[in-house]
């Protein structure tokens, strides 16, 4: 991942970071080095392997981890794009500078804790710590931006203020060396949650989406998509659903994704006949969407397990249902689009054959079982992505289209690194935001006016915190956003008696939804670069497509069963009842119902509102949701009747 795609922080990078980071022999070499050592590091300290005897402490290895993945962004990722590959001696002084104070202070990592240098350390420590500060801060910056920077300044530096605020916005003071301690030496700060979750779970997913990228594994995803829907009505649109869905789901990145696929899909869609906005709104939603599929999902879904204290696999059977219904509302879409205006699909000459395709293609099918069984059936979801990664590159050894070679296995080692680095600067910047928070104790604070402020109305909570999730969505990444809001938000929502992990889904939703909406919309402006459209057109027509992001937060919220919550009678009622109003509100939009064909605006707009009350949680509202639109389909079956017979 690189600067381009910054904003766009998850698991993995479909558009291997190594072949964009345009830098001398030199460089690569020091950033494949440096991240090479980080990368053993880590798989060092998930299997316990204590190579060469060195096994350090859960701190030690967190600042061992920062050093040496600080550096690494230092010298990848340029100090401004006007600047970029200039004033090299200040990253190599900035990167010597991460990898010497971290050192120290992983060095000294026990004394830390034993002595509590939290509260009184020696001067060293304080100068190590305040080095540190700064270059988390110049790593969030050029990793995440300005305005993630200006976060991380803001509330970084409350412990500072704090005691001057007015009402809830009081909190306990700190001095500058107190708070300069806190941040760095203490546990919920820079090394806290964020790190802790890159530390143990995500750079095995990140090794494993980079794997999946450089042995040519995007390829058989999307190929596999045309064998199976390729020739069908608008068959491209589906293959590009279909395609990205998969591909993000292993790899997490939304803004990488598009460029992989993007180059694929859109092209076929133009060719069968979809306008050149359209296809790229179907890009940007079907690789936004991704990052809420299970298996891998996002990096945020594992600081999310860690927030609620249960095991990933938890999240990812929530998260299941919902992502589902995502992408069944857009196959309804580009099938009732390509139905209404006569879209064929590719010819048969023009698809691959599906057996040859999964011949090719076992080696990934393989590693996914893998995954799955390790993450799902094992529970070692730390491991699993390295398990399956070892069997994905063995197993596409055997070919020499997708081996390994010494070129590949370069790219392969910078993208990694450079993947990681990412992460961990911005994550880094994330943790001051966190330890500001709950240092001051200003967090709690938070959540019990806005609590008392609703006065219990949940919808009023709900409302306020899907606009600020959207609005910090569009200058966060979806990460950063969810951290800030889990900490303020989600206690108050959970307070209020709704679930918990609905509650976290829900500030996730609608944090991801700036990627494909006005002003911002970063999924669709680059899925519009591709495609060669408007930007602010494909912006519009992504969020009318992606529309069912929007609705389905409020559903899971108020209604669990979505996210697995209830008994089986009851998930599968909701479920069906969902598909229906997902149906309904398709037809709306796309003025096209199944069986009947064209509808005009009444029937529209009815439609709209007989799927709207089939959701809602209540049998006479259901029920009556149902009777309009049972009445709306009858009319019109009515009306073609009378109109072929007098004709």
């Amino acid at each position: 991942m690189t600067a381009e795609t910054s904003t766009d922080v998850e698991v993995g990078s479909p558009a291997p970071a190594g072949e964009k980071v345009a830098r001398s022999g030199l460089l690569r070499w020091l950033i494949m080095g440096l991240g090479t050592v980080g990368v053993v590091l880590a798989v060092n300290q998930q299997f316990l392997l204590d190579i060469g005897g060195f096994q350090p402490l859960g701190n030690a290895y967190l600042y061992y981890l920062i050093g040496i993945f600080l550096a690494v962004s230092f010298l990848a990722l340029p100090i401004s794009r006007a600047l970029d590959g200039g004033l090299l001696w200040v990253n190599l002084i900035l990167a010597a500078l991460s990898l010497a104070s971290a050192g120290w202070l992983g060095w000294h990592g026990l004394e830390i804790i034993q002595k509590g240098w939290e509260y009184d350390a020696p001067p060293t420590a304080d100068l190590m710590a305040a080095i540190l500060i700064l270059l988390t801060l110049e790593g969030v910056r050029r990793a995440g931006g300005a305005v993630l920077l200006a976060t991380a300044m803001l509330f970084g530096t409350y412990p500072l203020y704090a005691g001057s605020m007015p009402g809830f916005l009081w909190g306990t003071q700190f001095s500058l060396v107190e708070t300069v301690r806190a941040h760095v030496l203490g546990v919920e700060s820079i090394i806290g949650i964020p790190m802790q979750v890159v530390a143990e779970l995500v750079i095995g997913f990140v090794i494993f989406g980079s794997v999946l990228v450089v042995t040519k594994g995007s390829d058989f995803f999307m190929e596999l998509a045309s064998a199976l829907l390729g020739t069908s009505r608008g068959g491209p649109a589906k293959v590009a659903v279909m395609g990205s869905g998969i591909l993000g789901s292993l790899s997490g990145s939304v803004i990488s994704n598009i460029l992989t696929s993007g180059p694929f899909s859109i092209p076929t869609m133009r060719k069968v006949g979809y306008p050149p906005s359209y296809a790229a709104a179907i890009e940007a939603c079907a690789s936004t969407g991704a990052t809420l599929m299970p298996p891998v999902m996002g990096t945020v879904a594992f600081v999310m397990a860690s927030f609620l204290g249960v095991q990933y696999s938890t999240i990812v059977i929530a998260a299941v249902i919902p992502a589902l219904l995502f992408y069944a509302a857009l196959l309804f879409q580009v099938d009732m689009y390509a139905a209404r205006r006569g879209l064929h699909g590719l010819p048969r000459a023009e698809t691959p054959d599906i057996w040859p395709v999964l011949k090719r293609g076992w080696p990934y099918l393989l590693s996914l079982m893998v995954l799955i069984y390790v993450l799902m059936g094992l529970r070692l979801e730390a491991r699993s992505p390295y398990y399956a990664s070892v069997v994905m590159l063995v197993a596409t050894s055997f070919d020499r289209r997708t081996r390994l070679t010494w070129t590949r296995l370069k790219t392969l080692v910078l993208d990694i690194g450079v993947n990681i680095a990412t992460l961990v600067a911005v994550l880094a910047g994330i943790g001051l935001v966190v330890g500001g928070l709950s240092y001051t104790g200003v967090a709690g604070a938070f959540s019990r006016e806005l609590l008392l402020y609703a006065g219990g109305n949940t919808a009023l909570m709900l409302i306020a915190g899907a606009v600020t999730s959207f609005v910090l969505g569009m200058g966060m990444t979806v990460t950063a956003c969810y951290i800030f809001l889990s900490i303020l938000l989600a206690p108050a929502l959970i307070q209020a008696g709704l679930n918990p992990i609905a509650s976290h889904l829900f500030i996730l939703y609608w944090g991801m939804l700036s990627y494909i909406t006005p002003p911002v919309a970063l999924a669709a402006i680059t899925a519009a670069n591709v495609a060669g459209s408007k930007p602010m057109e494909t912006g519009f027509r992504a969020m009318r497509l992606g529309m069912p992001l929007f609705v389905l937060p409020f559903i899971f919220v108020y209604d669990p069963a979505l996210i697995m919550d209830g008994t089986w009678i009851g998930i599968v009622e909701r479920i069906a009842l969902t598909l229906v109003a997902i149906w309904a509100v398709t037809s709306a939009f796309e003025s096209w119902i199944y069986g009947i064909g064209r509808i005009g605006w009444p029937s529209r707009v009815a439609f709209a509102i007989g799927g709207i009350l089939v959701v809602v949680p209540e049998l006479l509202t259901s029920l009556l949701g149902g009777a309009v639109l049972a009445g709306v389909i009858a009319a019109n079956m009515l009306l073609r009747r009378t109109v072929a017979s007098n004709v």
